[in-house]
């Protein structure tokens, strides 16, 4: 599905020459995990426009208020790439987890087809010509994988492995594994449902348990930190206009600076490690805190003499 207006083809035409077609296939992978369905090369031309004209008007209205311009313009660039690749890894995650809340469902269906005579083939082909939604379509490309010469092992782990779900993909190994060693098929997937609907139960309940240390993580990462020491700063700053320089204030700037990217990148690695067990995913959460709470602290030092009076 195009995206951008045949003007700008030339740009995206560009774009596509430019990259390497590694990272065009990875990020066609995760737009396609998040059930967009357009071009990457068209979704990063207008990351670039909206980047370049939002970093013009930022740079022009940090000039109209006396702050740096060189830093609104580099703001105004980076910002629309980390709003989309931010919503982009969200929309994922929410996919995924609609995926994995819909298949014990799911496979109780195929179990009750299966009791029925029906062969898991067509099973799986009746089940995706109903209903709606992100299992819906992945349930569609996997019968057309098999239409067009797959095997029904190969579709189903490539969902799991498409997905990047490591409940989907234990369900779909030990569906396979179940059928390979032969007996009742629709026993061991009704058992499979069953037990994938506890893991399911299990990890909602730890989200909601963690919830709490989450949301303190978030306001001490992005709020908390960044206002007290931009405040700090920026009282700095009036007590020296004041004609009582501090030597060492530049050096605390900086210093300060780096630590609000230290602070917020192990508080996005700790709640990956809390909401997921794994510090990789607290990562994306570290890409995310770093840019936003220095954000907020370069502002509130910056604009704090103005906005109490000083």
């Amino acid at each position: 599905m195009a995206i951008i207006p045949p003007a700008l083809a030339p740009i995206s035409q560009t774009v596509d020459n430019i990259i390497p077609d590694r990272y065009l296939v990875t990020l066609q992978e995760n737009l396609v995990r998040a059930g967009m369905y357009v071009k990457a090369s068209e979704l990063l031309t207008l990351v670039l426009i909206g980047g370049v004209g939002l970093g013009v008007v930022v740079f022009l209205l940090f000039s109209l208020v006396n702050i740096n311009p060189l830093i609104g313009g580099i703001i105004g660039l980076i910002f629309p790439a980390i709003a989309v690749f931010a919503w982009l890894f969200f929309m994922m995650e929410r996919r995924v987890d609609s995926i994995e809340q819909g298949t014990p469902d799911f496979l109780r269906q195929i179990s009750s087809l299966l009791r029925s005579g029906v062969g898991i083939e067509t099973a799986l082909e009746d089940i995706s010509k109903h209903g709606k939604g992100p299992l819906t379509d992945e349930l569609k490309r996997a019968v057309i994988e098999i239409k067009i010469g797959s095997t029904f092992e190969d579709a189903l782990l490539s969902m799991g492995e498409r997905l990047k779900s490591k409940n989907l993909d234990r369900t779909f190994r030990m569906i396979l594994e179940g059928r390979r060693v032969g007996g009742s098929l629709s026993d061991v997937i009704e058992t499979v449902a069953e037990d994938l609907r506890a893991i399911l139960a299990l990890k909602r309940e730890r989200k909601a348990n963690v919830m709490m240390s989450i949301m303190f993580l978030l306001i001490a990462a992005i709020i908390a930190a960044p206002f007290g020491l931009g405040m700090a700063m920026a009282y700095s700053s009036f007590i020296g206009s004041l004609g009582k320089p501090n030597p060492l204030l530049e050096a605390a700037m900086l210093s300060s600076g780096g630590y609000i990217i230290i602070h917020s990148i192990i508080a996005g690695i700790l709640c990956g490690i809390i909401m997921y067990g794994s510090a990789k995913k607290g990562i994306k959460y570290a890409l995310l805190f770093a840019p936003a709470a220095y954000a907020i602290f370069y502002v509130i030092q910056t604009l704090g003499p103005k906005l109490l009076g000083f």
